[in-house]
């Protein structure tokens, strides 16, 4: 039976049963369905843990279904992983069916089966992860490069106009100052001259896995490509930074932070230019995952033991990012 029933937190909108499961993998070339559970990660779609037996072998997977994405625009997150993957980016690689298709339909929902990979994430960060992360998107970014289909992203300055006269109202008038001033300075900032490329756009802790070898984190990958597109590579550095370079306080780290750049930039050198945005792209990683969380708790979708997190973090990030503008311009390396 799967676990969706009495977890607490659990992002399940849309319940698979046994039958249903096994009837899916039949498409595939995995084996028999030994177990299944929800996962609690995650806000956007409904993620399952599959684990089958194929020639006596446990075969682990993640089954996806969608929630919010289109059919059609699946293609070029499904289509990515794969090219990461067979560029040797440490990252999930989708799992094709019988007849060669990244994804299928399940009560008319995409849905997909990935490969699941070793370890698990972190909640709390050290420079060495910083490390170890920079050299993971600097190679992604690199491998991106190659990927010929282009998305641009749908959640950028346009949307994130939209999204705050959606939760205005919502809002203390303190806070409506905040958001609305954040706005109107991000509005024209994504410089024409800064590199682009495929970015994650959503590259937290929970979307990196680790293992251990002899008592040493390893980056195991990268998972959760449901929010990739094109964009300036500089902003998906910062979205990582907000997240996995902070101090207990929200603070950046500035050691974090170095290590994270300097890593990242032996595979994607960094240009002269990126500094002078850094900090200003930091503030607009903020202001979109302040936005994403005011949406979510004002206007939650239905679903069944949904988690959704707290917006007030993003606030408070952002706040920082803010008034310590000319500081973090010099954490680079």
């Amino acid at each position: 039976m799967p676990a969706s029933t009495g977890l607490p937190l659990m992002s399940v909108y849309t319940i698979i049963e046994d039958a249903e499961l096994r009837a899916f993998l039949g498409h595939y070339c995995v084996g028999e369905l030994t177990d299944f559970k929800g996962i609690k990660d995650g806000i956007e779609n409904t993620n399952y843990f599959v684990n089958t037996v194929k020639n006596d072998q446990p075969l682990h997977f993640v089954l996806t279904i969608f929630e919010q994405h289109s059919f059609d625009e699946l293609q070029y997150f499904l289509n990515l992983m794969h090219h990461l993957a067979d560029h040797q980016v440490p990252s999930a690689n989708p799992v094709a069916d019988n007849a060669g298709n990244y994804l299928r339909l399940f009560n008319n929902k995409p849905i997909a089966l990935v490969e699941r990979l070793p370890g698990s994430s972190i909640t709390e960060t050290r420079v060495d992860h910083c490390a170890q992360l920079g050299a993971a998107m600097g190679k992604m970014h690199a491998a991106g490069l190659s990927y010929p289909t282009h998305l641009d992203n749908p959640r950028g300055p346009l949307w994130c106009q939209q999204t705050a006269a959606q939760v205005m109202h919502r809002l203390t008038a303190e806070d409506q100052a905040i958001l609305q001033q954040e706005v109107v300075f991000q509005k024209d900032k994504r410089d024409a001259s800064l590199p682009c490329g495929v970015v994650h756009a959503d590259l937290f802790r929970d979307n990196a896995l680790w293992y251990n070898d002899h008592g040493k984190a390893m980056f195991s990958g990268i998972i959760d490509f449901y929010y990739a597109c094109d964009d300036v590579l500089l902003y998906d550095l910062a979205v990582a930074a907000n997240d996995w370079c902070c101090q207990g306080d929200y603070r950046l780290d500035k050691d974090k932070i170095t290590a994270l750049l300097s890593h990242y930039h032996q595979y994607r050198p960094l240009q002269a230019n990126e500094q002078n945005y850094w900090p200003i792209l930091l503030r607009a990683a903020a202001l979109r995952f302040w936005l994403s969380r005011l949406y979510d708790k004002y206007f939650p979708r239905p679903g069944e033991l949904v988690h959704t997190k707290n917006p007030d973090v993003f606030k408070t990030i952002l706040s920082d990012r803010i008034h310590r503008q000319s500081d973090y311009a010099s954490f680079w390396i």
